[in-house]
């Protein structure tokens, strides 16, 4: 099969919801789909495209300005990255979260983190990518940004931009709800152009750091 083919199965571990619920949107026409003799089959670019664009859309039960970002990432959690392949940098990232006393796994986070990113791309446009996580061996949602001053090459983003501005996301399996409220506060916050041409200039972690946390006031 096309590597660029899903199953209900491959999209309902993606999205991290039961094969019904992605069976019942299906039916209902709430997700791009299609059948193939009986069988419902996605196309993947179309499925990522819709991923990104309800994470963009700030749809969530929680207004994103709710997220305190105080609560969710440290300064020592921002960190520069070196080199230009997409598993360089996830590899990176994952090391820096695991340094968080929620993450009890960093072996189950880096291979879960890059066999997501395997199924699809995290990058959501305009040079960002957030790879995120919930896993049993989390026990409350911690994130860690990783900053590239050389563009990313590999990151596959539907709008082709390089990815330089990476979101690393890990939360606890029971956390769904805030876990989508998180994405949707980065993906909100980062259409702001002063904020990511704020965060590649900036000269040390912490002054991205300090940008980052002046967005909650």
């Amino acid at each position: 099969m096309d590597d660029d083919i899903l199953t209900i199965e491959e999209v309902a571990k993606y999205l991290r919801v039961s094969e019904r619920t992605v069976y019942d949107w299906a039916q209902k026409g709430e997700i791009p789909s299609g059948k193939i003799g009986t069988v419902w089959r996605f196309k993947k670019s179309e499925i990522e495209r819709w991923v990104n664009d309800r994470l963009s859309s700030g749809r969530s039960t929680t207004p994103v300005s709710q997220i305190n970002m105080h609560s969710v990432l440290a300064p020592e959690r921002v960190i520069f990255l070196a080199g230009t392949r997409k598993h360089e940098a996830l590899a990176a990232l994952a090391d820096n979260l695991a340094t968080a006393v929620q993450v009890k796994s960093k072996n189950e986070l880096l291979s879960e983190i890059v066999r997501r990113e395997e199924l699809m791309s995290t990058a959501i446009g305009r040079g960002i990518a957030i790879p995120h996580v919930r896993l049993s061996s989390v026990t409350d949602l911690v994130v860690s940004v990783g900053i590239s001053k050389q563009p990313i090459q590999d990151f596959n983003a539907f709008d082709d931009e390089l990815v330089q501005l990476l979101f690393m996301i890990a939360a606890a399996y029971n956390q769904h709800a805030y876990y989508l409220q998180t994405l949707s506060y980065f993906s909100t916050k980062l259409k702001s152009l002063d904020l990511r041409t704020g965060l590649l200039q900036a000269a040390t972690p912490q002054a991205a750091y300090e940008l980052l946390m002046a967005q909650d006031k």
